[in-house]
């Protein structure tokens, strides 16, 4: 018998910390995986959370299995780990980190969770050739990104070292999407933004 064997970059596994019937949903960012969310979810479980950490379609395993990929996919990931906390959890908290955050604010605008934490989340980004992304994507199907030692150690940083031109077409959509959802939100949420972000602009949180 035959099969289809998707690689998974090694650490780039979803993990699943099993604790009290509090659930706690980690989603991670574009071109990340949920190594990069593994320290929150170590830090939550031991205070008691039930915590599911999803890889979101198309990441962690190759750059042309991430093309093929795009915003509603990432979203339907977050949905799936979504109903398997609630299956076994009587609250879901949401944390999302960077176009994770916004999965999670879209999230909480369709489904009924208890609280979101939203860090480094896009609404407006840094990077100054976005206007011609067009023109970019007719010459070049990926850009590379620079890759950044983390004080953690790199088991907590497991992506691509490039970033694919249509994923940030799509992460754009998303970002649109999001706005317009916003205001909908009406639970508690937590908003955190590093002030020396190299993607994402500050005042991101202050729309938020």
């Amino acid at each position: 018998m035959g099969g289809i064997f998707l690689s998974i970059m090694q650490g780039a596994e979803p993990f699943f910390l099993p604790g009290s019937t509090q659930g706690a949903l980690l989603v991670h960012g574009f071109t990340g995986s949920p190594a990069e969310m593994r320290p929150l979810g170590e830090f939550l479980n031991k205070q008691g959370f039930t915590v599911f950490a999803p890889r979101l379609a198309g990441h962690g395993c190759s750059v042309e299995k991430f093309r093929k990929t795009g915003r509603n996919h990432w979203y339907a990931s977050v949905e799936d780990g979504y109903y398997l906390l609630r299956t076994m959890c009587k609250t879901v908290n949401v944390v999302g980190l960077s176009m994770g955050g916004l999965l999670a604010l879209k999230l909480v605008c369709e489904y009924p969770l208890d609280k979101v934490v939203a860090i480094s989340t896009p609404v407006f980004l840094t990077d100054k050739r976005l206007p011609a992304l067009p023109l970019y994507r007719l010459l070049r199907n990926t850009v590379p990104k620079r890759r950044r030692n983390y004080p953690a150690g790199s088991q907590y940083n497991v992506g691509y070292d490039c970033t694919p031109l249509s994923g940030v077409s799509e992460v754009l959509k998303l970002i649109k999407e999001t706005k317009e959802l916003m205001p909908q939100i009406n639970i508690p949420a937590l908003i955190i933004q590093s002030k020396t972000e190299h993607t994402v602009k500050p005042e991101s949180a202050d729309y938020i």
